[in-house]
């Protein structure tokens, strides 16, 4: 899958994070180029 990126194409390194550790989502997720990128790595890493 693609990695959670911004509209100006940076990586959201904070988001991968705390996907990772199993945490919510708190932060700001407005600026993400597409959001559904978040559901499919929460599903991969919960596999």
């Amino acid at each position: 899958p693609d990695v959670p990126k911004t509209r100006s194409g940076k990586i959201m390194r904070r988001i991968l994070r705390s996907i990772v550790k199993g945490e919510e989502i708190t932060q700001d997720t407005s600026t993400l180029e597409d959001a559904s990128v978040v559901a499919v790595i929460e599903g991969i890493v919960k596999s």
